[in-house]
């Protein structure tokens, strides 16, 4: 039998592991290797929005009551009673904290017992198991070990499903019985009942006098989603509101009190596990304490939604452009704390784009299949790299729920409940970064990785004593050049090796925290997609503009170019006006046809590509 390259440590890395790089804990059968199996790891950060909520629309009706008593929708007789009760006492944490661990702890050991029977077994029967047959014993344990993490998890709720959204996101690291399990948590967690979710919109939105029915003149009773934090329903809206398709994201009633008992548990199982664990978990933690908060604060992500769409909808010279991705608006005279009302997506989240996609007839791997896993990965980086860089004010909960896949083919973007704000400083040393990392002459360049680690270093990363001297620069190109072949020092590109450079962290900068998960997410989608990705390539552009001071903000630019529009920002519009128009025509036209426009395109960009890098080496 193999040796393994991993070792199980499921309770710390599915309670710690919702940090960025818990790549340390690796799920797999204990001392053996499973050929073509794959391996368990966690990568995960969560903070919520650091900006000031500001009040938009003038219904809000917020109360600091922690229960309220109306009637229901269903039956005016009965009463409906909401409870927004107060952050869970010790002893509740605790109850929460023993009951996942009394779960998780079993699913461990299950794995050590199999271990030990197959190793008594060859050893006195000398029989040794078949690769085949080895694996089907771990897909049965893999099945046992996922129905137990799933059922504990649909139990425990709160921030635990946070866990599973990333377990069931990351197919390239994990079981696919694992995925599959928890995958329901992505964009389906235990819907509440309709008349619950009225009673919660009716308190928040409507004004003296008004009713449920002046507001909505139709309402969905099933969910389009239900999250950890709220769920969504489609509504149309009576003339007097506008008279257009809309979403209402409803937050659940106790659900704050959990997530932040949650955090609670893991500040104290970080710092518990600090000697063992690879990275300062507790760091993170406390952060995520101070600002999840605002995570509940509906008023705040209305903001942060209108701030994002400024960004992207403006090129930087501020003039109006397309935005790579769909985003939906607040309605103004909608919005609460715990109620928000905004455009409504038509289209599926991207944890059920495959399902979508073979139903209209196109398959894995297809021309139409390749050329959407292209501009899905186009749009996030672009997306994700203009924020980062120029603003700093970037969507900082990106998973396959929030990401979805519209009818016409476009890509949409939902749920700002957890945005980011870094400094001008860091937005300035990442846009270093990125240039460094484009115009490095080679991967084993001294002078190159002396200056890229140098960069990563001023960034706040910072390295065990016994790491090599090319660790802050291997880790700069782990995170931000996924086409890399090679990384310095004998480092291993795989999240799960024992020799990633990941496990040369000694703490990596708190307020980066979010920018590397969103590095970590195309990454992963690059991965399964098959199509080699390099962030530092595709963000060098904007880098260089933000450092040469041509990055200007919509207001300040038009006014300093007192109105003028340049012959190519009129082009450069048309183009990507054209380039929509011609995506959204390819998703409608019949499925042979299809194929072969799609096949044409796709053989063209990949020149495209080839030229790119070409040109680039």
């Amino acid at each position: 039998m193999k040796l393994l390259t991993s070792i199980i440590h499921l309770p710390v890395a599915v309670a710690v592991g919702i940090a960025l790089f818990d790549t340390s804990f690796a799920f797999a059968p204990p001392a053996r290797t499973v050929s073509g199996a794959k391996s368990l790891a966690i990568t995960y950060a969560t903070i919520s929005p650091e900006n000031t909520a500001t009040e938009v629309g003038s219904n809000n009706n917020d109360s600091d009551e922690n229960s309220i008593d109306i009637n229901s929708a269903s039956n005016s007789d009965n009463k409906a009673t909401i409870e927004f009760p107060p952050p869970l006492t010790k002893v509740q944490r605790l109850q929460r904290a023993a009951k996942f661990w009394s779960s998780a702890i079993p699913i461990v050991l299950s794995y050590y017992s199999k271990s030990a029977e197959l190793r008594v077994k060859e050893a006195f029967t000398g029989i040794e198991l078949t690769e085949d047959e080895e694996q089907l014993v771990w897909n049965e344990q893999h099945s046992k070990g996922a129905r137990k993490l799933a059922d504990t998890i649909t139990s425990l709720k709160g921030f635990y499903v946070k866990t599973a959204q990333i377990i069931a996101s990351r197919r390239d690291l994990f079981p696919e019985e694992y995925t599959e399990a928890l995958s329901d948590f992505t964009d389906n967690v235990d819907p509440l009942p309709v008349d619950l979710i009225k009673a919660v919109v009716e308190k928040e939105l409507l004004v003296r006098g008004e009713k449920f029915e002046d507001i909505f003149a139709e309402f969905d009773p099933e969910p389009l989603g239900a999250a950890s934090v709220a769920q969504v329903h489609r509504a149309v809206l009576t003339e007097k509101y506008g008279n257009k398709v809309v979403a209402v994201k409803v937050q659940r009633p106790s659900i704050e009190s959990k997530l932040m008992g949650d955090i609670a548990n893991l500040k104290t199982l970080a710092k518990t596990f600090s000697e063992p664990l690879p990275l300062d978990y507790y760091t993170v933690f406390c952060e995520l304490e101070k600002q999840l908060a605002d995570e509940f604060n509906f008023i705040a992500e209305a903001v942060a939604m209108d701030r994002i769409y400024e960004t992207v909808t403006k090129d930087e010279n501020g003039y109006p452009c397309e935005s790579p991705i769909v985003l939906p608006r607040p309605v103004p005279g909608l919005v609460s704390r715990r109620v928000l009302v905004m455009d409504y997506l038509n289209g599926v989240p991207l944890s059920r784009a495959a399902e979508e996609m073979l139903k209209k007839g196109i398959e894995p791997n297809s021309p139409e299949s390749q050329l959407f896993g292209r501009r899905l990965l186009k749009s996030l980086t672009e997306v994700f790299g203009r924020c980062i860089l120029e603003t700093g004010f970037f969507h900082a909960d990106p998973h396959p729920g929030n990401i979805f896949v519209l009818e016409d083919g476009r890509i949409g973007l939902i749920d700002f409940g957890q945005v980011k704000q870094i400094s001008g400083r860091e937005r300035e040393t990442l846009s270093k970064v990125m240039v460094a990392l484009d115009d490095r002459v080679s991967d084993e360049n001294p002078a190159d990785l002396e200056k890229i680690g140098n960069l990563a270093l001023e960034l706040g990363v910072e390295l065990a004593d016994d790491a090599p001297a090319e660790g802050p620069a291997a880790v700069a190109m782990w995170l931000f050049d996924g086409s890399v072949q090679t990384l310095p020092g004998g480092f291993d590109k795989g999240e799960l090796s024992p020799n990633s450079p990941v496990k040369a962290l000694k703490s990596f900068p708190q307020d980066l925290v979010l920018v590397g998960r969103s590095s970590i997410l195309i990454k992963g989608l690059s991965s399964r997609l098959g199509i080699p990705w390099s962030l530092s390539q595709e963000w060098a552009p904007t880098a260089r503009r933000v450092l040469a001071g041509n990055t200007k903000q919509s207001d300040e630019a038009v006014s300093k170019n007192g109105h003028k529009i340049r012959i190519r920002d009129v082009m450069k519009l048309l183009k990507n006006w054209g380039r929509g128009k011609a995506s959204r025509a390819l998703s409608r036209l019949p499925s042979p046809v299809r194929t072969k426009v799609a096949a044409i395109a796709l053989k063209l960009q990949k020149r495209r590509e080839a030229k790119e890098v070409k040109r680039r080496g």
